[in-house]
């Protein structure tokens, strides 16, 4: 999504700690029926996660109280969290099974990781700004995900060892359609991927025993993918 301007060169805190808040409880539920439903997004297990999941919990303290609203939200080094209805859209577009080994590029705070790991077997998450990974794991950690493996490294590599994969799920918006990701998705499986530069297009890519088949979805705003960020 857009990126707004973040200025200070370490990444907050994000409180995982405490108990659940009723109030957040409710501002969920909300978020879920006026930005989500309303829209068209129609997955109950889709919906049913993003009910659960404490979004706040993934963003830093001085944007928590903008965790539930209709929007991207900065996490640091120029990143953002991407709006709610995006993530289920996104989310519902891949069609995710109980059974899916899944790809997810650009791990970001963790929350779209997180959605997925409600719904599948096993997400392998990429990350290419160390100190992002670093935080988004220890969240997620926290949070007692059992079933996510992480790595801090350049996107457009994909993870070729644990390939191939069921589904996969593009985070920031590469140019054009890495082929190294294309070879990571197993025959009949979907990968979801925001494409281009200044117009991008969200795109749904089918891997058919004819190929690759793409549809396009709506025009998004993402973040650019680049190649691996060396911050430390």
């Amino acid at each position: 999504m857009a990126v707004p301007k973040f200025t200070t060169e370490e990444i907050p805190e994000v409180g995982v700690e405490g108990r659940r808040e009723p109030e957040r409880a409710k501002e969920r539920l909300e978020m879920v029926s006026s930005q989500i439903e309303a829209r068209g997004v129609r997955n109950p297990r889709v919906l049913e996660a993003m009910r659960q999941l404490e979004r706040h919990r993934f963003i830093p303290a001085d944007g928590q109280a903008l965790a539930y609203r209709d929007g991207p939200v900065a996490i640091g080094q120029g990143q953002t969290i991407s709006q709610p209805y995006i993530v289920a859209c996104m989310t519902e577009f891949l069609k995710p099974q109980p059974s899916d080994h899944v790809l997810e590029i650009g791990t970001g705070s963790g929350y779209q990781t997180a959605v997925l790991a409600e719904l599948v077997a096993e997400v392998h998450t990429v990350e290419n700004v160390e100190r992002l990974a670093k935080r988004a794991e220890m969240t997620l950690n926290q949070l007692g995900y059992g079933n996510i493996s992480f790595r801090s490294g350049d996107g457009h590599l994909g993870w070729p060892e644990a390939a191939p994969f069921d589904k996969i799920i593009v985070t920031a918006a590469p140019a054009k359609l890495p082929k190294v990701l294309l070879d990571q998705l197993k025959p009949g499986g979907r990968m979801i991927v925001p494409v281009g530069r200044w117009r991008q297009e969200l795109m749904l890519i089918h891997h058919t025993p004819d190929g690759y088949q793409r549809e396009r979805l709506m025009p998004v705003r993402f973040v650019p993918m680049v190649k691996r960020l060396n911050l430390d």
